[in-house]
């Protein structure tokens, strides 16, 4: 039985003695280890962290994931509409059995601990260079303790038209534990590609999902990357996204986030060449005592870039939700577009949302603007709906889905779409 994971010494301890058993990248682990003794968990007095109340998580001890003794449990998620080009793990582990990849010359989709182990020079150009770790003491973890994932390669010039869909499976186990995954998506010039990434677990279940995926978008290629994270209310998911756009470089970002205790996003985009273009997108919905936060940081480094950002989050019961989004424009970065929004709708009388844009400006030839919203439904659209005998449940339900499909409506796989409207809708069914 491996030893309970609680405080940042527990942690540190544990990779002293498993550390050395992982693949690949000892001098990358070792500074990110580092990283986390000197940070450890925040304490609610950092800015960044001001609203996140990680106490659950700080009385919960963990377990390194033991391994999972009846994968066949999750057969059936695995056999969603997106299977036909997937990669698979299960609690944090490659599983062939619910993998299966169909590519096209030129793309490479392999476990990470594959290449960890067989080719390491394959990843080390972009393996931990996007991610930043001051300040992200999960981020560290992450890369201290990773040992599997996904690696997606598109060579140049190559546009894929099928989505590649990265699923992580938790399994329940009944005891906390904790899992590390990691996706990594290159993309060389002129090339395209849809990535869908899932996060599932079972209602009930208590673990601890620490994950990083990182982005590397070569001249004029183009990504479509959503995220959906549907996992137990009681788990607890922290993730960082880190892109880096090279000249003329696309990425479109979806962040749907439906489930986890505390679920939480660091999003960050560098604009690092002219004419590259960002846009992040988002949904959560929260209820009971759910806490959601997004967190994002776009740097606009050069000239003639674009970014765009909405959020938007329905909040019910004593539900908790966070939005604080940073843009930067560096001295010279002239002639950019910056948009950013943030729009809340509160079901109950104890929900509360907080919501803080940013724009830190230091040149003089831009266009930027952000705003945030919160309210409630609106009373009269929903007393219009009811005397046409709609009953009260049903019509806040086409009140909250017409607030929604903004988002939903801008994530362009369709299985995908419809798997986030039908989830919206079961969650909502006992909002009234």
């Amino acid at each position: 039985m491996s030893a309970l994971l609680k405080s940042p010494q527990d942690w540190i301890s544990e990779f002293e003695r498993s550390g050395k058993g992982l693949p690949g990248y000892a001098t990358l682990r070792r500074d990110a280890i580092e990283r986390f003794a000197a940070l450890g968990f925040p304490t609610g007095r950092e800015e960044a962290w001001r609203f996140t109340d990680l106490q659950p998580f700080l009385d919960t001890a963990f377990r390194a994931v033991p391994g999972t003794a009846n994968p066949g449990q999750l057969a059936a998620v695995a056999k969603g509409p997106l299977k036909a080009c997937q990669v698979a793990f299960v609690d944090g582990r490659y599983a062939p059995a619910f993998s299966s990849l169909d590519l096209p010359p030129g793309v490479r989709v392999t476990s990470l601990a594959t290449v960890l182990k067989e080719d390491p020079r394959r990843a080390e150009p972009f393996l931990g260079r996007r991610t930043k770790l001051d300040g992200q003491p999960f981020a560290a973890l992450n890369t201290a303790f990773m040992s599997d994932g996904a690696f997606v390669h598109v060579d140049r010039d190559v546009r894929l038209t099928q989505p590649i869909h990265v699923l992580f499976l938790s399994s329940f186990h009944g005891d906390p534990y904790a899992t590390f995954p990691r996706l990594l998506v290159v993309l060389e010039q002129g090339a395209s590609a849809t990535v869908v990434e899932s996060y599932l677990g079972p209602a009930g279940g208590t673990y601890f999902t620490c994950a990083v995926t990182e982005a590397d978008l070569a001249e004029g290629s183009v990504l479509e990357l959503t995220k959906v994270q549907r996992e137990s209310r009681e788990a607890f998911h922290v993730a960082a996204v880190d892109a880096r756009l090279a000249r003329s470089a696309t990425l479109t970002h979806h962040s749907v986030s439906f489930g986890g205790r505390l679920a939480r996003n660091e999003i960050g985009g560098a604009l690092a060449g002219e004419g590259a273009d960002l846009s992040l997108n988002g949904l959560f919905e929260v209820g009971g005592t759910q806490l959601s936060v997004h967190h994002t940081a776009i740097d606009h480094a050069s000239p003639n870039t674009t970014s765009r950002e909405l959020y938007k989050g329905v909040l019910d019961g004593r539900g908790r939700g966070v939005f604080d989004g940073r843009i930067l424009v560096r001295p010279g970065a002239q002639k950019i577009s910056a948009m950013q929004s943030s729009k809340n709708l509160l079901l109950s009388s104890e929900a509360l949302v907080h919501t803080k844009p940013q724009l830190e400006i230091f040149a003089n030839d831009v266009k930027c603007k952000h705003g945030a919203t919160i309210g409630q439904l609106d009373q009269d659209m929903l007393f219009y709906m009811r005397s046409r005998g709609l009953a009260e449940a049903e019509a806040r339900r086409l009140l909250v889905h017409a607030f929604a499909s903004e988002i939903v409506d801008r994530i362009k796989v369709e299985g995908v779409r419809a798997q986030v409207g039908g989830c919206l809708g079961m969650m909502l069914a006992g909002a009234a």
